[in-house]
């Protein structure tokens, strides 16, 4: 991929956006196009046409969505499942009429069914029925995962190509203490209890229920590795996880520990775990040849640093 070429990064103030424009940038690449939701609402198909039609990008990146943990998920399943389905089919009606030579489209562990075996391989999905806390948002992202794979058969090779990650973490995660996922959730808990000196506290769930963490540059490298690598259609879509989990109670542990609270730790066993499990196959990445590089304990100690230098700036924006 030539350093000039042009990449629209769609997404590129969110969590895996941010970690691609980063990698991008490293490499020396000097035509990456962003836009701020402000300024392109990707919703809007006339804007997304106008837009893609004047900067003409030879690459996308579709990090775009609206995301949120299971209790924003829950509290508003219609705005979850519009808003995906109208950024997916915009971004990807455009770019497949511009005739783009690569685009990346993200989905979700929460498209697989909450009885697959684990760890879940990429045949597993619709093979039974995702988790109800996400299956709106679910819905959305395989209907995206389908039409890349739609879009692929009918132009003879693999140009959309879909990747799954798992549980993504890093810098410029959402830490809002609503809408936020379990492990940025975590650390802004722990980081409030710590400063206020509180004795114990109380979080979701059992703590029983097993998660699979990737961090986001790791995830940005897989992206970069597959807007050049040609890959068969029958190959995708394509997992990207670390190949373990822990409890989401050994999590809190971790987190409490380098954040350095001391208190106790209580589970609230009214409020839902979500699915039981979602470990991710990663036998197709592996084979050829990506492997992530940052551990847990590295990827939270830098998220944790990370929430410290920009927290000021992180809760205004929630």
């Amino acid at each position: 991929m030539d350093k000039s070429a042009r990449i629209f990064v769609a997404g590129h103030t969110g969590l895996i956006g941010s970690a691609v424009c980063r990698a991008l940038s490293y490499r020396g690449h000097s035509s990456i196009i962003t836009r701020s939701s402000k300024l392109l609402d990707l919703r809007n198909q006339a804007a997304v046409d106008r837009f893609l039609k004047k900067q003409r990008p030879q690459y996308v990146v579709l990090a775009a969505g609206r995301v949120g943990g299971i209790l924003e998920n829950k509290t508003y399943p219609a705005e979850f499942i519009l808003d995906n389905l109208s950024i997916q089919l915009n971004v990807l009606k455009a770019a497949a009429e511009l005739g783009v030579k690569r685009l990346i489209f993200f989905g979700s562990s929460c498209m697989y069914p909450t009885e697959a075996v684990q760890p879940m391989a990429e045949s597993a999905l619709l093979t039974g029925k995702p988790e109800s806390t996400s299956l709106s948002y679910a819905v959305a992202k395989f209907a995206g995962l389908q039409m890349c794979l739609a879009l692929n058969q009918q132009l003879g090779r693999s140009v959309f190509i879909p990747l799954i990650p798992n549980s993504t973490y890093g810098p410029f995660d959402n830490f809002d203490s609503t809408s936020s996922h379990v492990l940025s959730a975590l650390i802004r808990r722990f980081v409030d209890a710590r400063r206020q000196g509180l004795p114990s506290v109380k979080l979701w769930g059992s703590g029983r229920v097993r998660r699979e963490f990737i961090y986001s540059d790791d995830v940005a490298e897989a992206c970069l590795m597959f807007l050049e690598k040609d890959i068969l259609p029958s190959s995708l879509p394509i997992n990207i996880g670390c190949g373990n989990d822990i409890t989401i109670a050994e999590l809190a542990d971790k987190i409490a520990a380098i954040v350095g609270y001391g208190g106790t730790i209580e589970w609230d066993l009214e409020r839902p775990d979500g699915a039981p499990r979602k470990l991710l196959d990663t036998s197709r990445i592996s084979a050829i040849g990506w492997s992530p590089k940052i551990d847990l304990s590295t990827g939270l100690t830098k998220t944790y640093h990370w929430y410290l230098a920009n927290q000021d700036t992180v809760l205004e924006s929630s």
